[in-house]
């Protein structure tokens, strides 16, 4: 049995065409012998880079259901992660998955702020915080609104969660999603939640509800996740979509 194998896979062209088979005949491939790295539309351009495993075709007719990546930053004793590139008018909207985020000092937390100067200044915003626990002994749990937590036209971070354990193993990890950063019209609403290991009285879990928007109608061009003590290691990335 053949194996195909083909970098590129394109319209039919008659001067260039590989026929398997007279006609009538039944060619049969084996399963998982077909290998292709690109499919392209007719125009030539790639819609699915296999290499990748991304869609990345910019029609939106043609749209993957997926989330596109964009950017994965990947921080080691640092304090913080600074987007500055891929916000612009391509998506609706931005995801940022925060993965691992692992801090130097015990109970500390990660906090996100939004600008329209590259980092300059930032924006005003108005947000609410409220978290869910339980402790590993099963003796605490509770719902709460934290209102230390919350800005009301504040332009300081915003905090995504409670304070985040040190220990090798101990981190935390969420979302953030934000709409239309780059609307000239209308403000910019976001939300997050996040998941901690919070070392007290044996440890918790944290869970963190987090939103709000920036009072602004100028567009954003730069998000920053910074710590709030210390240092830390974790990888955040950026997905848009359409």
């Amino acid at each position: 049995m053949s194996t195909i194998k083909a970098d590129t896979v394109q319209p039919k062209d008659f001067a260039t065409d590989l026929t398997l088979g007279a006609s009538g005949d039944t060619v049969t491939v084996a399963a998982n012998s077909i290998n292709i790295n690109k499919v392209q539309d007719k125009g030539g351009n790639t819609l699915w880079d296999f290499s990748t495993g991304e869609f990345v075709s910019t029609q939106k007719e043609f749209a993957s259901p997926n989330l596109k990546l964009l950017t994965t930053a990947t921080i080691s004793g640092g304090t913080s992660i600074s987007f500055t590139s891929g916000i612009d008018s391509t998506y609706d909207v931005y995801i940022f998955k925060l993965i691992d985020i692992n801090p130097s000092v015990d109970n500390t937390r990660i906090n996100v702020n939004f600008s329209a100067d590259g980092g300059s200044t930032f924006m005003t915003k108005t947000s609410t915080y409220f978290r869910a626990i339980h402790d590993e002994n099963d003796t605490s749990t509770g719902v709460a609104y934290d209102t230390g937590d919350d800005l009301a036209q504040s332009t300081a971070n915003q905090k995504l969660c409670h304070g985040i354990g040190s220990a090798a193993s101990e981190c935390g990890a969420g979302d953030l999603y934000l709409f239309g950063a780059t609307s000239t019209t209308y403000i910019k609403n976001w939300y997050s939640t996040m998941n901690v290991y919070y070392p007290a009285s044996g440890g918790f879990s944290i869970e963190c509800f987090t939103a709000g928007y920036c009072n602004t109608t100028s567009a954003i061009n730069h998000v920053r996740y910074e710590i709030s003590t210390g240092v830390f290691d974790g990888t955040i990335k950026m997905y848009g979509l359409l």
